[in-house]
């Protein structure tokens, strides 16, 4: 296992990071315990959850994601072996069973959830928390052509910082993290934290995958030279760049067969994207899905992946795209794809 600092951190997290939003959906506890085994035998240290998960939310499984990995850690007993990220929910009005509905990023809403999340994780600390998504109108889960809301009423970053930091200084958190951010956002976190002396951001976590490389524009420098690395979710694309949805097929207990909601990876474009990738793939005696998540792996600006799996055959084998190395002329064969058909999942 290869590891990486955490921003300015003094941890060292695994390249590869466990995901789990489908333990209490899709996965069972026993079967989420059987895939944290596996993880840590494998030398990854890095777990990454939300009170949200799983996912697609639901008021009966609220939280059984975090449940999960809490009853692993008290039955294991192996706390100090792991690094646990979490993320606070922001602003939605859809979710109404948390918190009374409106969740925002006040102090209110992300001491409650703190709270809810070392309850359910059995746990006084988490290593990392994350704020979910924006609390502000912005561009986030694949919304494009950013439209000003002179009416829009965020909860102010400064008072979000403030809270993040008291937590810190608590013991409850570790260091905080941004998720589904832009780059006015991160800029904007690191500039209140060096003025007002506040808890600085150590990572951000967005999608990044063959059909979605928009982290590149923009993002990929601050990643560098700010020291806010990338936690890559969704390297996969949902599973899609496995290439076990294409020519319309629909794999019993898919998720894409199973959830139709979830539309970014399914369009046109990024179907034939996808079946040019896999082609690729192929041509190289490669497994798609391997090759997919070692060019993220290849990333400098990429601090770590977020593998998620529903059965250990599909966690091994992305654990074992770690030690696939990726030729100059298969990196020059994915750029070929990429100017051809430019991100069309972004």
């Amino acid at each position: 296992m290869i590891y990486k600092r955490l921003g300015l951190t003094d941890l060292n997290v695994s390249a590869l990071c466990l995901g789990t939003m489908t333990w209490g959906e899709q996965n069972t506890e026993a079967e989420a315990h059987e895939q944290l085994d596996v993880a840590l035998a494998a030398g990854i240290n890095f777990i990454d959850s939300a009170e949200m998960y799983p996912v697609p939310p639901l008021a009966n499984t609220y939280g059984l994601t975090e449940s999960y990995i809490g009853s692993w850690l008290k039955q294991r007993n192996n706390r100090d072996q792991v690094i646990i990220a979490s993320k606070v929910m922001s602003r939605s009005k859809d979710l109404n069973y948390v918190r009374g509905g409106n969740t925002r990023l006040n102090r209110q809403h992300i001491e409650a959830a703190i709270t809810g999340s070392l309850t359910r994780l059995q746990t006084d600390y988490i290593d990392l928390y994350q704020l979910h998504w924006p609390d502000r109108n912005s561009n986030y889960f694949g919304r494009l052509g950013y439209q000003h809301d002179k009416k829009d009423q965020p909860i102010p970053i400064e008072e979000t910082l403030q809270v993040l930091s008291e937590q810190i200084t608590a013991g409850k958190i570790r260091h905080i993290g941004l998720s589904n951010e832009t780059p006015w956002g991160v800029m904007r976190f690191l500039h209140l934290a060096e003025t007002l002396g506040l808890s600085r951001v150590v990572s951000i976590q967005n999608p990044y995958n063959l059909l979605n490389r928009s982290f590149e524009i923009g993002l990929a420098e601050i990643a560098h030279k700010e020291n806010v690395g990338l936690l890559a979710y969704s390297p996969l694309g949902f599973g899609t760049l496995s290439g076990k949805y294409l020519a319309r097929k629909k794999p019993d207990n898919a998720r894409l067969t199973l959830y139709e909601r979830f539309s970014r990876y399914t369009n046109e474009q990024a179907v034939n994207a996808t079946r040019a990738y896999v082609e690729l793939a192929h041509s190289h005696n490669l497994e798609p899905s391997q090759m997919a998540l070692a060019y993220v792996n290849s990333r400098s600006f990429l601090t770590s992946n977020i593998i998620g799996a529903t059965n250990l055959v599909q966690l091994q084998s992305n654990i074992a795209s770690l030690s696939l190395k990726l030729s100059d002329e298969i990196l020059g064969e994915i750029e070929t794809i990429q100017r051809r058909i430019p991100n069309p999942s972004p």
